[in-house]
């Protein structure tokens, strides 16, 4: 057991984590006048100093190959990876998921597609709709004004559609389309597949003193000028002019204390320098390190009052969690090869995507699946990489020297890329629990995965694979990669490969059915509250980081109004 030391400071709110859900609610909880306490595990980070983001590769050392730090290299933003030097995870015997870790001030904010997409009045009732999964306690309506101010706050681009389930929002100013996106746009309206401007929280045009993008691309290595959204940019800075927040980086979070009350007391945590555990006091506590972590640190919390773990008199604490089904293919289209040089720069990431269009098909029963995808779509001229070039060798007439340099010239700018991002439907058998004999260097007992795709998930990858190979056609090309078909379960990735791990602690309409209410509070414990993605109780095809703000926004506003009231 470490040398405990306690802190003498006491906080109105201690924070666990600094991404997308801790940041949402330092910057909400500040602004109302609490004084906050946010632990990291990473290290701190600058965006204006430490971004790579206009340095090339034969300025670095390796080309810009990885250094250890990073899962995708030496010019990727976030700190973190897949495996995390004395932080393991076990997943259960024949199973297979993977768990990806930031850790640095902003978690993944750092790095991520920007997508931004608003969840759909069906996305929260889709046990309403066809019998599966369950319902949310709240409606899109409830939400909605919650979408609105963080759209406005971040800066979010995109046009009015008017779709039934993919709803507009505050909008800036959208992108035109690049070449390939302006054909893929063609193939598609031939094929009745709708095809919009992507929504993205990157600038278009300056909003709260922060300029647009100036289109060069490389969102994933962190912006230095604050134009598109990163916690380290948009929320923790306008927190800590309020005088109101401190931080703490190098934190690791072991348990939450509870008091002889049954009521969370404070935050115990290891200070990963002096190896130490340090035990800080607030009267409330929010949880956001990540759906996954948050579930290891209820389950980790274990006292007279919660010998099951913290928040779990209902069983379900890392239970029904869910990533994001994906699946990928591209291919080579002689309309875009060997064209004269063109500008495409823009955003770091599409221009235009494809939204979920067969709600009526599956009403009627004519889809042999549950629930849908939206299309990720990928061109251009940016630099080369194996994925887009997949199966393309020996096309194009091999040679060598002189030769094989006009061969590709030629190809170059021909690849296209579609990757599909579909909803899973929560089961029992997908969940997260306390490994018994495994613990990390620092002495937590770490999370044990157990993961499940169902026929509707590996059913819709199918549909995605079609999908796909039936736009590169009618765009004149021919598929020359994907990442699978029948024998591969088409593709579908493993759980946790597209980042998106949500559920592990839902909220519901009672303390049976859930872990915490609808406004992300405890039923069990009334000072806890969580803000990332473990309160949700459904994963939409539309990527989670927005609706974790929205939601970390609602809940954070109700845990300001009992610091006020000195409710609890």
């Amino acid at each position: 057991m470490p040398h405990t030391q306690s802190r003498t400071d006491h906080y109105d709110v201690v924070i666990v984590g600094s991404g997308a859900g801790g940041g949402m609610a330092a910057y909400v909880l500040t602004h109302a006048g609490a004084r906050c306490l946010m632990l990291e595990a990473g290290d701190w980070y600058d965006t204006a100093k430490q971004s790579h983001m206009l340095e090339w590769p034969y300025e670095v050392p390796r080309r810009g190959a990885g250094l250890g730090t990073s899962s995708w290299g030496y010019f990727d933003a976030c700190v973190g990876g897949w495996e995390v030097k004395g932080e393991p995870y076990t997943v259960a015997q024949g199973e297979k998921f993977r768990w990806w870790r930031a850790r640095m001030l902003g978690g993944r904010t750092n790095h991520w597609g920007r997508i931004s997409l608003r969840m759909g009045p069906y996305d929260f009732k889709p046990y309403s709709r066809d019998g599966k999964g369950f319902d949310w306690p709240i409606t899109y309506n409830d939400l909605a004004p919650y979408y609105d101010r963080v759209e406005e706050l971040i800066g979010v681009f995109g046009t009015l559609e008017g779709l039934e389930n993919t709803p507009d929002g505050k909008f800036l100013p959208a992108p035109a389309p690049r070449c390939y996106e302006l054909l893929m746009h063609e193939a598609c309206t031939r094929l009745h597949i709708p095809m919009i401007p992507s929504r993205l929280s990157i600038l278009t045009k300056s909003i709260h003193g922060r300029p647009p993008c100036h289109y060069c691309g490389q969102c994933g290595r962190s912006c230095a000028t604050s134009s598109n959204f990163s916690s380290p940019t948009v929320l923790i800075p306008p927190a800590m002019h309020t005088g109101k927040l401190e931080i703490r980086t190098g934190a690791m979070a072991r348990e939450v204390l509870v008091g002889a009350n049954g009521l969370a007391s404070g935050v115990s945590y290891i200070d990963k320098k002096t190896r130490k555990e340090v035990q800080v006091r607030a009267r409330y506590v929010v949880l956001a390190a990540s759906a996954c972590e948050t579930a290891r640190l209820l389950l980790n919390s274990r006292s007279r009052h919660f010998p099951q773990g913290l928040a779990n008199s209902s069983g379900l604490v890392g239970k029904y969690l869910m990533d994001t089904v994906g699946s990928d293919a591209g291919g080579f289209v002689p309309r875009l090869a060997n064209l004269p040089p063109h500008n495409d720069d823009g955003v770091g990431g599409m221009h235009m995507y494809v939204p979920w269009w067969n709600y009526k098909k599956q009403l009627k029963g004519e889809l042999p699946f549950a629930r849908g995808y939206h299309i990720e779509v990928g061109g251009g001229h940016g630099l080369p990489n194996t994925g887009s070039f997949g199966g393309a060798s020996g096309m194009f007439g091999g040679g060598y020297g002189v030769e094989l340099k006009r061969n590709w010239r030629k190809a170059y700018g021909g690849f296209v890329g579609f990757s599909g991002r579909g909803e899973m439907i929560p089961n029992e058998n997908s969940y997260c629990e306390i490994d018994p004999n495994v613990a990390d260097e620092y002495g937590i007992p770490v999370l044990r995965f157990h993961f499940k795709w169902s026929q509707d998930e590996i059913l819709q990858a199918k549909h995605m694979q079609e999908t796909f190979a039936e736009i590169i056609e009618t765009m004149g090309g021919k598929v020359t990669w994907s990442s699978g078909g029948a024998d591969k379960n088409w593709g579908i990735h493993d759980g946790g490969v597209i980042i998106h791990e949500v559920g592990t602690a839902r909220m519901g309409s009672t303390a049976k059915n859930s872990v915490l209410n609808q406004y992300g509070q405890a039923w069990d414990c009334k000072n806890l509250f969580v803000t990332d993605g473990a309160p949700f109780v459904s994963n939409a095809d539309k990527n989670p980081t927005l609706t974790i703000m929205a939601l970390a926004w609602r809940s954070s506003e109700h845990l300001a109004q009992q610091v006020k009231a000195r409710s609890i």
